[in-house]
């Protein structure tokens, strides 16, 4: 118990009560015996309109001890007042529920009744509307949201079709689109159904580069490229491995995404190298030994990147990165100088759509990037590579060929040359083609 709670005890020391009546005196309840009560300040009431009527009499305080209180006025008085106050509050819950009427009833007989409920038929099915599962969400927590919208009749008809279905548990968190007015059962099945899940969906194609995959995002979401310019500046937050430098390039997987109305920028990306990290997993991306030299998985997620930009095939993809891998590992070898010579590479560092045939002007770009003046990799990814690109860069053909062209782009005929005389011979049947089939192609 409380030290500094006291009891109210009308012969406690600290209180003085007020005296009984005198004969012919008019008590505080009217009982007396019917005479005239005296005047404020009369002989025995001094102070007592200041005190409330409990100042005490005179000389009374000292002598309590000796009277026998036979009833306990103050506690009767509170008595009255606790009944007041459960009277009020019993007033104002009917008078809820008579001014919420039927919203009033339902709230209360689904937060505090253990009992039945109806259920809608299937002819009661109309219209349609948005309903979310939040991750961990109860099966009660979802009843009670789907009975608010109107989409089942009652939380307990749902509770009851969410125990009966074996399958429940496994609705996933997302937004649906459901009919309102649903029998319960009817509602479980539409979440278990993908197909209902409201989705913006995204096609990130192969190769194509991080600044265009966001525009792709600024396109099709309800945020900006600066929105996720700033999710990519906490590569925590999205989840890049620390390999990638901070970089997202390379990393954000060609694949088709489905992504909730609600989905935040960084929830967005997040996804897209989830997804990588997936494939990169399946695919056996990481740091291996090719022809007996060492490459790192980013060098390799590189080399995917170039040969996603210059192959047209799965098996020209696999030459191509041939090519690379003897350029760099033979330097000097066949003509060539050791640098890789890629024309998509100055195009990435001139931040340009791909081009056919660069000026010697675009050869001497000064970037990192530029694989005309640098020998080896360049610093990164210069797209988003596919599986088969990067199956391409794990397991590259065997040949020894050092050059690749083109010769017709419209096919995608390419044809690889060990000798540098056997590059200008194609390279010639290239030219003969963009002179006399397609010059708009080679521009």
């Amino acid at each position: 118990m409380n030290d500094s709670y006291q009891h109210y005890d009308p012969r406690h020391r600290g209180y003085a009560p007020e005296p009984p009546p005198e004969p012919g005196v008019l008590d505080q309840f009217g009982a007396g015996d019917g005479s005239e009560a005296p005047e404020a300040g009369a002989a025995g009431y001094d102070g007592y309109e200041a005190q409330d009527g409990y100042a005490a009499q005179d000389g009374y305080a000292a002598q309590d001890d000796e009277y026998d209180y036979e009833y306990d006025e103050e506690p009767r008085r509170r008595g009255y007042r606790s009944v007041i106050a459960a009277l009020i509050a019993l007033v104002v819950i009917v008078g809820g529920l008579a001014f919420g009427g039927t919203k009033a009833y339902h709230y209360l007989k689904d937060h505090l009744s253990s009992g039945g409920g109806g259920d809608f038929a299937a002819s009661d099915t109309h219209g349609s509307v948005k309903f979310t599962v939040t991750p961990s969400e109860s099966g009660t927590e979802m009843a009670r949201e789907l009975k608010s919208l109107g989409v089942v009749e009652s939380v307990d008809a749902f509770i009851s079709a969410y125990e009966g279905n074996s399958q429940a548990e496994r609705i996933a968190p997302g937004t649906y689109k459901l009919q309102l007015g649903m029998p319960a059962a009817a509602a479980i099945t539409s979440l278990l159904n993908p197909s209902n899940v409201v989705q913006t969906k995204i096609v990130i194609r192969e190769g194509l580069r991080a600044v265009d995959v966001l525009a792709l995002l600024d396109q099709h979401s309800k945020y900006t490229a600066k929105d996720f310019h700033k999710a990519i500046a906490n590569p925590a937050s999205i989840g890049l491995p620390a390999s990638a430098g901070g970089n997202v390039e390379g990393y954000l997987f060609p694949a088709t995404y489905g992504f909730a109305p609600d989905m935040k920028p960084a929830a967005m990306l997040s996804q897209m190298i989830s997804t990588w990290k997936q494939e990169a997993a399946k695919l056996g991306l990481n740091s291996t030994t090719i022809d007996g030299h060492s490459y790192t998985a980013q060098q390799i997620l590189t080399v995917a990147s170039l040969v996603q930009e210059e192959g047209k095939t799965p098996q020209d993809m696999a030459k191509i990165a041939r090519v690379i891998y003897n350029r760099i590992e033979h330097p000097g070898a066949e003509g060539q100088d050791g640098s890789l010579q890629i024309d998509s590479t100055v195009d990435y560092a001139m931040g340009r759509p791909l081009t056919v045939g660069l000026t010697d002007t675009d050869r001497q770009y000064a970037s990192p990037y530029n694989t005309f003046l640098h020998t080896g990799l360049p610093p990164g990814p210069i797209g988003n590579p596919g599986a088969s690109a990067i199956q391409a860069a794990l397991h590259p053909a065997s040949g020894d060929w050092y050059y690749y062209v083109t010769v017709n782009l419209a096919t995608g005929v390419t044809k690889f040359a060990h000798t540098y005389s056997q590059f200008l011979h194609y390279s010639a049947q290239h030219d003969q083609y963009c002179a006399t089939q397609s010059a708009s192609r080679c521009q």
